[in-house]
């Protein structure tokens, strides 16, 4: 078996209930996200903790549905700026792998720390 992809990726930047399922998802599409679920475009929804997502597309002959948990550590990142009114982004195949692949907290932590020395020691 080989899943072929849509072209077209969005990404979901609120959080949703992930116990929705083909056509409750299919309706936030249309109805919050503005495209058309039936048409080649997959879509990435996320949990408020970014620890779970599921991905929605339509293959031509019915929705697919990809649910995943990341393991314990890990997170979910968009990796780009998403401007404040943006109710979703369109990324990349590869940036969506990057993203399914999560981000280990202790790594995002020290980057953090690592970030907020360089504010302050540039501020005083």
């Amino acid at each position: 078996m080989s899943l072929q992809l849509p072209p077209t990726i969005w990404v979901a930047t609120a959080p949703i209930n992930l116990r929705l399922s083909f056509d409750r998802l299919a309706g936030i599409v249309r109805a919050e996200l503005g495209g058309d679920p039936k048409q080649p475009l997959l879509v990435m929804f996320h949990n408020r903790r970014r620890t779970h997502a599921k991905l929605l597309w339509h293959n031509g002959r019915g929705y697919c549905l990809f649910y995943q948990r990341l393991d314990r550590g890990r997170t979910f990142r968009i990796p780009l700026a998403i401007p404040p009114e943006a109710k979703s982004v369109v990324v990349s195949a590869r940036e969506l792998q990057l993203i399914l692949e999560g981000i280990n907290h202790k790594l995002l932590r020290k980057a953090d720390a690592y970030v907020a020395a360089l504010r302050a020691a540039r501020n005083g």
